[in-house]
């Protein structure tokens, strides 16, 4: 397996758009990759947007942002108030938000949600993120949920052990409004980061996965 880095020198900032529908979708898409990310030399630029939330998950949102990306270089929050599950009828509300996010903040990866995941939502979010980043480097995650949506990723970043535990520690000290699911737990995190661990021979028997659409490898000027 060949592994691919994200083209960015070592001393410089690497700069990522974090786009969640929901306050807890960006820790447990790729909370994991984020954390890793924070820790290159050049460090980590993060633009972190959620969309969807009520006061309670407003705040876990922000503090679980806060706790994740504490090794950023810098980082920025906003969280919408977007009402759940009716994403695609105001799409243009939204749209306008992406445009203020694009105008703002050049990024140099965009983490979104894929595009066949079920929740009218999700895809809302990844729809505009093609609409809006048409020359940028896109990585879909994934979020397991009732829907039985799992795909057949084909990016996938490797976890060590520190990794996985921050992460499930971010999801479990910050998202108290989730606990009452029975779906969201330790053992569901951590066994979808086993199972991508294992596709991917991760050294680490962990990874977090993406979908990848379209990249561009070896750009520039090829004369």
């Amino acid at each position: 397996m060949i592994g691919l880095d994200l083209g960015v020198d070592d001393g410089q900032p690497l700069r990522v758009l974090a786009l969640g529908a929901h306050c807890d979708d960006v820790e447990i898409g790729c909370g994991g990759t984020l954390g890793r990310l924070a820790r290159r030399p050049g460090g980590l630029d993060v633009r972190y947007e959620v969309f969807s939330s009520n006061p309670q998950r407003a705040e876990e949102a922000r503090a679980a942002a806060t706790d994740l990306l504490r090794e950023a270089r810098d980082v920025s929050i906003w969280v919408g108030e977007y009402r759940e599950s009716y994403f695609p009828y105001v799409g243009d509300a939204i749209k306008d938000r992406f445009e203020l996010v694009k105008s703002e903040f050049d990024p140099h990866l965009v983490l979104t949600h894929q595009r066949h995941d079920r929740h009218q939502d999700h895809r809302t979010i990844s729809d505009l993120t093609w609409n809006t980043f048409r020359d940028h480097l896109i990585l879909e995650y994934e979020i397991p949920k009732w829907d039985g949506d799992m795909g057949s990723p084909n990016v996938f970043v490797p976890l060590s052990e520190d990794d996985v535990a921050n992460k499930l520690r971010v999801l479990g000290e910050h998202y108290a409004s989730q606990f009452a699911k029975p779906w969201y737990d330790d053992d569901t995190f951590r066994g979808l980061m086993r199972l991508r661990g294992m596709e991917c021979h991760a050294p680490g028997r962990h990874a977090e996965a993406f979908y990848s659409r379209k990249a561009v490898l070896l750009g520039g000027d090829a004369s």
